[in-house]
């Protein structure tokens, strides 16, 4: 897809690369993120108006960190480092990296020093706090470099060399802890690197519809639609760029929350022309998971059945050629992004996965350059309603991880008609948009409890609330005891079957957000 200006991050390793990404779009700027391990003939391709190096766990001192090509610095392009990169830069150049006596982890009070270009703009206090990261530090400045900041305990918070476009620093602009972050990367992009600024929602979909046109000609295509933001987001753009060329099928597995089907399907069919066909399969993937508790073998169960549900409606279609899928920028990132070693399996996915081998079709990834809040950007371009747009990520796998153990239909109505006021009081409370995610799980246990003069013995559900940007990492909401308590009283009063309510303060990592 062609674009208006790019900057091109390179990836090493760092926590908050995505942030950084995600900073420079913010600010109206295309940028892409690469492993540090592209080639430089790649990288130059690319036609990159600047180039981020970002932060690492690494350090620069071991002998199997992540090097970079010094032609890439000769190519006057303008380049910024950031912690990691800072000291690579230092490394390369010739100036002197030492192993720091204490890691440095925190605020520090920032120094500007005259004539720093990158830094102008800051507020006119003498002292900034910057978030800093890092075991080593640049304690010689290559030559033709200028210290441009200072903190009490690093001598070089922050250098350049203007005749080379090179600027570093030690610190984090892109976290929110850093003083005025965003206004030092505004300098780069458009004081220093002169980077055009092109990149919204509204020219990304008119880009997108004219690509995906052009691509898919007079060709037909299929889509999953879950019903969450992402196939409703790229069912819209298809359905724009080649109308009844595509087809969508939605796969009711009999897993899905109160009123589902009817709330997505619903809206649809009323105000677009989509071919939709609508499969009730839910008795079909009940019976197979009848008496499986173990969390991995549901999800492969119920992505085995998806393949096989969708593979039989699609082979009714003609002249099918494409498959579409929401897959996101986040799954590509992660799918590149340099790790310093094989990722770990956290848990397996439910989308399409092995649907384009076993089908033999291209794939059409229309959104897989966007974040999760972009995809809403482009939602409401297109006219979607804020009850859509806004809908809670829902997993692919739905009720059945929320069910802990065994899936009944019994246990799976206790779960909807529990999770069903989650919903509503989140909503009620002005709580819902304001959180990432917030959801009912069923225990598989039972505890005592006392309704009137009556000892039971039942269900016990338990609340998941997190605060995220990308689901990549998440905190527990802090929400208002108040809202937990009419949450928790509705649950134990309203829904047959249980008598406990309890709340999960955990974050993720070490847990994850779903509870299997």
């Amino acid at each position: 897809m062609e674009h208006h200006d790019r900057v091109v991050i390179l990836d090493f390793g760092s926590q908050y690369t995505q942030l950084i990404a995600r900073r420079v779009r913010e600010a109206g700027v295309f940028s892409e993120i690469h492993p540090c391990t592209l080639p430089a003939a790649e990288l130059k391709a690319l036609d990159p108006k600047a180039i981020i190096l970002s932060g690492g766990p690494a350090s620069v001192l071991d002998p199997d960190s992540p090097g970079l090509d010094p032609a890439i610095l000769s190519w006057g392009v303008p380049v910024l480092g950031i912690c990691y990169g800072m000291q690579l830069l230092s490394k390369v150049l010739g100036g002197r990296v030492s192993k720091a006596t204490d890691r440095e982890y925190g605020r520090a009070e920032l120094e500007v020093m005259e004539g720093a270009k990158l830094l102008d703009g800051l507020r006119s206090q003498d002292k900034h706090q910057v978030w800093m990261s890092h075991g080593d530090h640049v304690d010689a400045a290559p030559a033709g470099f200028s210290v441009i900041a200072r903190t009490p305990s690093v001598p070089i918070a922050a250098m350049a060399c203007v005749e080379r476009k090179i600027w570093a620093l030690q610190f984090h602009p892109e976290v929110a802890h850093t003083d005025d972050g965003d206004v030092i990367l505004h300098n780069f992009l458009f004081k220093i690197a002169a980077v055009k600024p092109g990149w919204t929602m509204a020219s990304f979909v008119e880009s997108t519809v004219a690509d995906l046109r052009a691509r898919i000609g007079d060709a037909h295509v299929i889509c999953g639609l879950s019903g969450g933001i992402d196939s409703t987001v790229v069912a819209l753009l298809l359905h724009k760029a080649i109308g009844r060329q595509l087809t969508c099928i939605f796969v009711d597995n009999g897993l899905l929350r109160v009123g589902e089907r009817e709330e997505v399907i619903g809206y649809l069919q009323k105000h677009t022309d989509l071919n939709l066909v609508a499969v009730d399969a839910a008795d079909r993937f009940l019976s197979l998971l009848q008496g499986e508790e173990d969390p991995e073998k549901k999800r492969k169960t119920i992505g085995y059945t998806f393949i096989e549900v969708f593979d039989e409606e699609a082979r009714k279609i003609k002249d099918v050629k494409y498959l579409a899928q929401g897959t996101l920028y986040p799954d590509v990132i992660e799918s590149v992004s340099f790790k310093g070693g094989p990722s770990a399996v956290i848990k397996s996915h439910h989308n399409v996965g092995g649907l384009p081998e076993k089908m033999n079709l291209a794939l059409v990834e229309p959104l897989r350059e966007l974040f999760k809040d972009e995809v809403r950007k482009v939602a409401a371009e297109l006219g979607l309603p804020d009850y859509i747009i806004w809908r809670h990520p829902f997993p692919g796998p739905g009720l059945a991880i929320r069910v802990i153990g065994e899936v009944t239909t019994e246990r799976l109505e206790i779960l909807r008609q529990a999770d069903r006021i989650v919903q509503q009081e989140l909503h009620a409370s002005d709580w819902y948009r304001k959180v990432w995610q917030g959801f009912a799980v069923l225990l598989p246990l039972k505890t005592v409890g006392v309704m009137g003069d009556d000892r039971t013995y039942e269900h016990v559900i338990a609340l998941r609330v997190v605060d995220s940007l990308d689901a990549m990492t998440a905190d527990w909401t802090r929400l208002p005891s108040e809202v937990l308590a009419r949450i928790s009283g509705r649950i134990i009063n309203e829904v047959k079957g249980v008598n406990r309510v309890v709340y999960d303060i955990s974050s993720k990592p070490p847990s994850t957000i779903e509870w299997e």
